[in-house]
C-alpha cells in the first residue's frame, strides 16, 4: 500500500517507461512513413478512432472498478481479522480460569496456557500471510516492470523468508513439524486451537458457554481465511482481462493513424506534433490498463496491495501488550512510502 501523498512522477515514469518507448516507436514509424514516404493512405478518419477509444475507456473503467472492489473487500476482510484477533485476546485472557477446574492450576501455569493460544494465533497469521503471498500464474506482480519496481523501492518479507523458521518463533518444534507436513498450514493451526480448547473443557478450565464463544471466534477465523483464499485463488476473470488488454493494444496502435490527418490539416511541420500527442494519449490508456492489472490481486505483494504484513504486526503488538510480553516488536514503517 502506498502510504505517501501520491506516487512521484519519477516512480510512474519508471514503472511505465517500456510502454512509453513502445508508443514512441509506433507513432514515430507511422508518422515517418506518412511524411517522408508519402504513404497518405495510412491516415484513418478520426471518428472511428474516437468511437474505439470510448469503448476502450468504458472497458478499462469496468476493469478498474472490479479490481478496486477486490482490493477493498480484501482490506475489509483483514480489518475483520484485526477485530476478531483482539476479541480472541480478551476472551482467552478472561475465559480460561480455575473457576470450574477439576484440578486448579497455579496462576503461572494458567498464564502459560493462555500464552499458548496467543502464540498459536500469531503462528496462524504468519502461515496465512505466507500462503497469500505465494505466486499464482495470473498475477502481475511477477512481470518484469513490476518486479524491478519492487526490487528498487521495497521488499516483501514473505517472499524471502522461511515459514518454518517464522513458525518456530511462536510454536514448539513438534507442533511446527506437524503443521509443515500439512497442505493448508493455517487451517491446521486453527484446528490445533480447537483441539486444545476441547482439552481445557474436559479439565474444567473453561465451561460450556465460554467454550462455545471461543469456538465461534475460531469459526470466524476460518471464514476470514476462506474469504482471503477466495480472492487469492480466484482471479479477475481472464476473458475480461485478456479482451481489455487486446482492445487497448489495438487502440494505441491505431491512434497515431487518426492523429496524422488532423495535424496534417494544420500545415507546415506541425504534422510532427502527432508523435508526442499520440504517445501522451495512448500512455493514458496503457497506464489505466496497468493500474487495473496491479490492483486486481491484492495479496501478491505489489505497491498497491493490502498491507497484510503490517496489519499482522499491529495484531501482534496489541496481543503481546495485552498479555505482558517483554519483547514487543515495533510497528512496520513504509519503505519508500510503500507499506507491505
Amino acid at each position: 500500500m502506498h502510504a505517501g501523498k501520491n506516487f512521484s512522477l519519477k516512480e510512474v515514469l519508471l514503472w511505465t517507461r517500456r510502454d512509453i518507448y513502445a508508443l514512441t516507436l509506433i507513432a514515430s514509424v507511422q508518422t515517418c512513413c506518412y511524411v517522408l514516404l508519402q504513404w497518405r493512405w495510412l491516415s484513418i478518419p478520426w471518428l472511428p478512432i474516437a468511437l474505439l477509444g470510448t469503448a476502450v475507456a468504458f472497458i478499462a473503467g469496468f476493469k478498474n472498478n472490479a479490481s478496486y472492489d477486490r482490493m477493498w473487500e480484501a482490506r475489509k476482510i483483514w480489518g475483520g481479522i484485526v477485530n476478531s484477533s483482539r476479541s480472541w485476546g480478551i476472551l482467552v485472557k478472561d475465559f480460561i480460569s480455575n473457576k470450574h477446574a477439576l484440578l486448579p492450576l497455579p496462576e503461572e501455569e494458567l498464564h502459560e496456557t493462555r500464552l499458548k493460544f496467543i502464540n498459536r494465533h500469531l503462528a496462524w497469521l504468519t502461515a496465512l500471510r505466507f500462503s497469500l503471498r505465494e505466486e499464482r500464474t495470473w498475477e502481475a506482480g511477477y512481470k518484469k516492470y513490476n518486479m524491478e519496481y519492487k526490487v528498487k523501492w521495497f521488499k516483501i518479507s514473505e517472499h524471502d523468508g522461511d515459514l518454518r523458521k517464522e513458525l518456530l518463533i511462536h510454536l514448539p518444534q513438534d507442533e511446527v513439524e506437524s503443521i509443515m507436513s500439512k497442505t493448508n498450514k493455517a487451517a491446521q493451526i486453527v484446528a490445533m486451537q480447537s483441539e486444545h480448547l476441547r482439552l481445557l473443557l474436559e479439565q474444567g478450565l473453561i465451561e460450556d458457554f465460554r467454550h462455545m464463544e471461543l469456538e465461534k471466534l475460531l469459526v470466524d477465523f476460518y471464514s476470514q481465511q476462506g474469504a482471503s483464499e477466495r480472492i487469492k485463488n480466484f482471479p479477475y476473470p481472464r476473458q475480461y482481462a485478456t479482451l481489455n488488454l487486446y482492445f487497448t493494444k489495438i487502440f494505441v496502435f491505431l491512434l497515431p493513424l487518426g492523429m496524422l490527418q488532423e495535424f496534417d490539416k494544420m500545415g507546415g511541420n506541425l504534422i510532427w506534433l502527432s508523435i508526442p500527442f499520440s504517445v501522451l494519449s495512448a500512455w493514458i490508456f496503457t497506464t489505466m490498463e496497468k493500474i487495473g492489472e496491479s490492483t486486481e490481486n491484492p495479496f501478491e505483494g505489489s505497491a498497491n496491495d493490502v498491507p497484510i504484513t503490517a496489519i499482522s504486526r499491529t495484531i501482534e503488538i496489541d496481543l503481546k501488550e495485552m498479555f505482558g510480553y517483554k519483547n514487543i516488536p515495533k510497528p512496520l514503517t513504509p519503505q519508500n512510502n510503500i507499506l507491505v
